[in-house]
Order: C-alpha cells, then structure tokens, then sequence
C-alpha cells in the first residue's frame, strides 16, 4: 500500500471550528446507514484526521485555535 492512500484530500473533508471540539464520529446529523460505534476525531495536533470506520476526513478551519485541547 502506497502512502498516497493516507493524504486526506482537502476538497472533500468536513471542515470543523474550535466550538466543534471534540469532534467524533458519527456526527448527530449522520443517516442512519451510516452509523458506527462513536469515535473522536484527533483533528487538534495535524489539523486534520480520517475517522477508522467510515474514512471521513475532518479538518480545522483555517485559523482555528483549539483552546483547552
């Protein structure tokens, strides 16, 4: 498996604010079919991070400052 399996594509991830902190997933307003065990997205040190189960990608606004995380 190549490393580009891992970048993030920027265009397609749902973008979070600081007031989002702690991000998990799923998010509340997921469908159904989508559901799995609730996981939180560590999107504070890289600024970005892909969910285990559903692959999707979160990422912090540009200038977000996560405070107290």
């Amino acid at each position: 498996m190549s490393s580009a399996s891992h970048v993030i594509p920027h265009n397609d991830a749902v973008f979070v604010e600081a007031k989002d902190l702690p991000v998990y997933c799923p998010r509340p307003d997921a469908p159904l079919w989508s559901m799995h065990p609730r996981v939180f997205i560590e999107v504070v040190k890289t600024g970005r991070a892909i969910c285990p189960y559903c692959g999707t990608a979160y990422e912090l606004k540009e200038g977000e400052k996560a405070h107290g995380h």
